[in-house]
C-alpha cells in the first residue's frame, strides 16, 4: 500500500480526531496498512472496527492499541492508548470505502470490474491473466470482493501497478452500487444473470436491477462487456448510455466463438473472433461454458490495446483457484473433479457436462445449493433430470433439499442414486464402492464445506 497520511484520511472520511499530544504530528502520520483483523495490527496500521454479524470490531480496539497501531476507524468514542489515534467516524463500514475510493484515485490506471451470478471468480481469473500479458496488473484475490474485500483490494495497489481487476460480489440491493462508487470502473463486465441469490433478491429480473448498479459507475468513457447469450442481459442492448460491447456463441456480435471442441477433461478449443482479428486458443479447462470466460477476456484485453498474440498467450496461460474444477487424482487412481468452492443449478450443470466427457464410471456427489428462495426444490429437481440426461453413472444427494434432486434424478431413468443426510454417511457408505478409474464431481454450496470430502478422497484425513 502507498502511504497515506491520517490528514488524508480524515479528508476522505470526515472523521473527528481524537488523539493525545501534538495535533500537527498526529495529522501527518502515516498510514500503510489497513485491516479489520486485530491480530495484524502495529505501528503504520490502520484498524476498521466494524459491526459484525457474530463480532464486533469495537471489543478488539484495547488489543489493537496494544500492539502499537497507529490509528483506528472507530463508530464509539474510545479513549486512545500507547499513541494511537481514533477516527471517529457515523459508519465505518462507510468510511471504509469512502477512504478506498480516494485511495482510487491516487493511480492514472484502468479499473476492471467483474459480477455476475455464476463464475465470477473464473472470469476474473482469466481476465486478470490476460491483461497481465501487457500490464503490471492487480486483482482480487480469494473471495474478498464484498463491501470490506473490495476496498482492501484497492489498498493493495502500489505505484508500479499499471492495471487493476476487481471482482464484485452482492447478494441484497444496494451493495454494487456501494462498491462501484469506489471503484468507479473503467471497464465493467456482467459475465451472466442467473437465478444465485433469488431468496433475497426476489426474481432474475431484480437480479439484473441489482447487476446493473455496477454499470451506474461506470466512467463517462468507460465500455460495458456483456454476455449476449444471457436472455436477462440482451434487455440492455439499446438502452445504455456507455459503449458496450457483446460476447457470445449463440449470438455472434462484438466477440464470439466457434469451432468448439472439448478435449477431454484436459481443455477446451476454440476459434476467437474479435473485431481486430480471430485466433484459435486452447483453454486449460475443461467446460464449454470457459469459452465465455475465455470471450470475455478477450474483450476486455482489446479494449485495452492488447495483440490477439497476448490475448491468446492470457488465455493459455490461465491457472484455476483452488476448488474450483481443479482435476485431481488419488493415489488409488480415483479422478477427482474437484469444484467444492460454490454451487447454483447453472454452474452444478456445467460441472455435469464435463463429467460427462470422462471415461470410466462417472460419480456425482452433489450437496445444497444455497439462496435460490422459492426455486429451490426447482432448482434441485433441475439438477437431477440434468444429471440423469447426461448419462452419469452414480448420483449421490446429499443434504437439504437433495431429496428433491435424487427423486427427480429416477423419474429421469437413473438407476443408481442415493440419498443421503450428511457428508459423513458418504464417507461410510460411498467412498468403500469408488476403484480405480473413476471420475468423482464434488459439488455443492460453500456453506456445506464439502472440501472435508475431497480430503477423504485424498487420504489426508
Amino acid at each position: 500500500m502507498k502511504k497515506i497520511t491520517i490528514r488524508e484520511i480524515i479528508k476522505a472520511t470526515g472523521a473527528q480526531m481524537i488523539a493525545l499530544g501534538d495535533m500537527d504530528a498526529a495529522l501527518n502520520k502515516e498510514i500503510w496498512h489497513v485491516t479489520q483483523d486485530s491480530r495484524e495490527t502495529k505501528e503504520g496500521t490502520l484498524f476498521v472496527a466494524r459491526i459484525g454479524e457474530v463480532r464486533d470490531g469495537h471489543d478488539f480496539l484495547p488489543q489493537c492499541f496494544e500492539n502499537g497501531v497507529t490509528a483506528c476507524l472507530s463508530q464509539k468514542v474510545v479513549a486512545p492508548k500507547n499513541g494511537a489515534i481514533v477516527l471517529l467516524v457515523p459508519d465505518t463500514g462507510k468510511a471504509l470505502l469512502d477512504l478506498a475510493a480516494y485511495y482510487r484515485d491516487l493511480f492514472d490506471i484502468p479499473y476492471i470490474a467483474i459480477t455476475g451470478s455464476v463464475g465470477k471468480t473464473t472470469t476474473k481469473d482469466m481476465i486478470a491473466s490476460v491483461v497481465s500479458q501487457k500490464y503490471d496488473t492487480l486483482w482480487t484475490q480469494g473471495n474478498f470482493n464484498n463491501e470490506v474485500g473490495v476496498p482492501l483490494t484497492i489498498f493493495r495497489i502500489e505505484d508500479h501497478h499499471q492495471a487493476a481487476v476487481i471482482e464484485m460480489g452482492m447478494n441484497h440491493f444496494g451493495e454494487l452500487d456501494r462498491i462501484a462508487a469506489a471503484v468507479r470502473p473503467h471497464i465493467g463486465v456482467i459475465s451472466n444473470v442467473g437465478v444465485a441469490h433469488m431468496e433475497f433478491l426476489g426474481s432474475r429480473e431484480g437480479i439484473l436491477k441489482a447487476k446493473c448498479e455496477m454499470l451506474a459507475h461506470l466512467d463517462k468513457d468507460g465500455v460495458a462487456i456483456l454476455n449476449g447469450d444471457n436472455d436477462m442481459l440482451q434487455t440492455l442492448e439499446g438502452k445504455l448510455p456507455h459503449k458496450v460491447r457483446w460476447f457470445g456463441v449463440e449470438n455472434q456480435k462484438d466477440f464470439y466463438a466457434d469451432e468448439i471442441e472439448q478435449i477431454g477433461l484436459e481443455k477446451t478449443a476454440c476459434t476467437i473472433h474479435t473485431p481486430i482479428g480471430n485466433v484459435h486458443v486452447d483453454i486449460p479447462i475443461p467446460g464449454v461454458h470457459m469459452v465465455l470466460n475465455a470471450l470475455s477476456a478477450a474483450a476486455v484485453g482489446v479494449e485495452l490495446g492488447l495483440t490477439l498474440e497476448q490475448v491468446k498467450a492470457g488465455i493459455e496461460g490461465f491457472q484455476s483457484t483452488k476448488n474450483r474444477m481443479s482435476i485431481e487424482t488419488t493415489k488409488d487412481g480415483i479422478t477427482i473433479l474437484n469444484d467444492v468452492y460454490n454451487s447454483n443449478p447453472v454452474s452444478c450443470k456445467a460441472s455435469l457436462d464435463i463429467l460427462a466427457n470422462a471415461e470410466g464410471r462417472k460419480i456425482a456427489v452433489l450437496g445444497f445449493m444455497g439462496e435460490l428462495g422459492d426455486y429451490a426444490e426447482e432448482g434441485h429437481r433441475e439438477v437431477g433430470t440434468h444429471a440423469a440426461e447426461k448419462g452419469i453413472d452414480v448420483l449421490y444427494c446429499i443434504g437439504l433439499c437433495c431429496d428433491h434432486m435424487a427423486d427427480a434424478a429416477k423419474k429421469a431413468g437413473m438407476k443408481e442414486v442415493y440419498y443421503l443426510e450428511t457428508q459423513e454417511e458418504f464417507w461410510e457408505k460411498g467412498i468403500p464402492t469408488l476403484k480405480a478409474g473413476d471420475t468423482v464431481l464434488l459439488k455443492a454450496s460453500r456453506s456445506r464445506e464439502f472440501e472435508k470430502t475431497v480430503a477423504k478422497l485424498q487420504g489426508v484425513n
